[in-house]
């Protein structure tokens, strides 16, 4: 871990919020379903003397933390953590794995829930600043765009944040070290979806038929292209498909063959040209073999885009808290994060802070260590050595960013 300016009573308090995200990690639940997590999170808030408010997203839960002049100023910065689980089975066997098979705490959603009560803890103790902080406790970040609904249930009408922002773990990088960059940092998420349909018959009389099957092969092949070939080469993008179907026996030419897939870009105008390309080599192949085809690409989450100036200060922050040398330029990922909507929404930026290599593991006894701890791995767990890092941080940040000039 980097030498690190931290606030002392975060840190002689790490051991509590430590205990707090491991009682969450062995309580995983899905999107849209965080009832004993917002509960969890509420009664925190409440006992700590903060404004609580519930209900946008479902179960998202906003805290609300004046400072010494009780908000008058009107200046409002907002810190936003996500709380849901994934649904697959962990396969680590220590005290506080998940009680809940199908559930599990992989991506480190409960880590950034207790790095941002840890914050509030402080920020309601301390009030030292002019004006608010709030504090954006978001459901359903996985699939389910928990960001876009409470958006959407008014979340920046009634708490009008100057910036918001938001951290997340990731594994690889050093523990305790930061990266923040602008512009795209993650890219958007798609799928795409593809129904070829000819006319079934006897496998060994193929002359009778339409045959969707080798035009299937076909449009996967020819898909395939348009990255390559369509796609300016200074613009990432990716085109997979992950899923093909068809057929019940072998003996029969089936009448229809579906094709499944992700697109990611980072930037819309890319997405764009990429769907028109589909969609026009779809028709195209199932002309060219008689068939009839069925395109539809579904926009998921659009790409995460950071703001120039925000990732800017961010980073000048994180600097402060953990050194320069802790502090990297950020590698965007293909990887999608409905953060995105709030970062339309509202200036801002999203940071990694490092999880490490998995080495943590290994104190909760033999055999922890086993397996890659990368997200949505089963083997996965967030480092709590973090807590106190990112809960700093949070704090310098929200005091930093409320004492500078408008």
């Amino acid at each position: 871990m980097p030498a690190m300016n931290l606030i002392e009573p975060i840190v002689a308090e790490a051991a509590r919020f430590a205990e707090l995200r491991r009682d969450l990690h062995a309580h995983p639940e899905l999107c849209f379903e965080e009832h004993r997590t917002s509960g969890l999170v509420a009664a925190r808030l409440a006992e700590w003397g903060i404004e609580v408010h519930r209900g946008l997203a479902k179960t998202g839960v906003v805290g609300v933390v004046h400072g010494r002049d009780g908000g008058a100023c009107g200046r409002m910065i907002g810190l936003r953590a996500d709380m849901d689980a994934l649904p697959m089975t962990e396969l680590n066997t220590f005290a506080h794995a998940s009680r809940h098979p199908g559930r599990m705490h992989a991506c480190g959603h409960d880590g950034h829930t207790a790095m941002l009560l840890a914050a509030a803890r402080h920020l309601a103790r301390a009030r030292d600043f002019d004006g608010t902080v709030v504090l954006i406790f978001q459901p359903a970040e996985e699939g389910g765009g928990g960001a876009r609904e409470m958006i959407a249930d008014g979340l920046f009408e009634r708490w009008p944040v100057e910036a918001v922002f938001a951290l997340h773990n990731w594994p690889g990088l050093p523990a305790g070290h930061f990266a923040v960059s602008p512009g795209p940092v993650m890219a958007s998420s798609n799928e795409l979806r593809c129904v070829l349909t000819g006319k079934g018959g006897h496998a060994a009389l193929p002359h009778l038929a339409v045959d969707p099957v080798p035009a299937a092969c076909q449009l996967a092949l020819a898909w395939q292209t348009v990255v390559a070939r369509n796609v300016r080469p200074i613009d990432a993008a990716v085109v997979s498909v992950t899923m093909l179907r068809a057929g019940e026996a072998t003996n029969v030419i089936p009448d229809q063959v579906e094709l499944q897939g992700t697109v990611r870009t980072f930037r819309v105008e890319t997405l764009d040209l990429i769907e028109q390309r589909l969609r026009e080599l779809a028709h195209g192949v199932a002309a060219g073999f008689g068939l009839q085809a069925d395109f539809a690409l579904r926009r998921n989450y659009p790409p995460t885009v950071n703001h120039a100036a925000e990732a800017a200060f961010a980073a000048e922050v994180a600097r402060e808290v953990v050194g320069a040398e802790a502090v990297h330029a950020q590698e965007p990922t293909m990887g999608a994060e409905d953060f995105a909507y709030m970062l339309q929404a509202r200036p801002g930026a999203y940071l990694f802070i490092g999880n490490g290599d998995g080495a943590h593991r290994a104190a909760h006894g033999p055999g922890h260590d086993a397996g890659p701890c990368t997200l949505h791995n089963a083997r996965y767990d967030f480092n709590d050595a973090l807590i106190p890092t990112g809960a700093s941080f949070w704090v310098r940040l929200a005091q930093r960013w409320l004492a500078r000039p408008r």
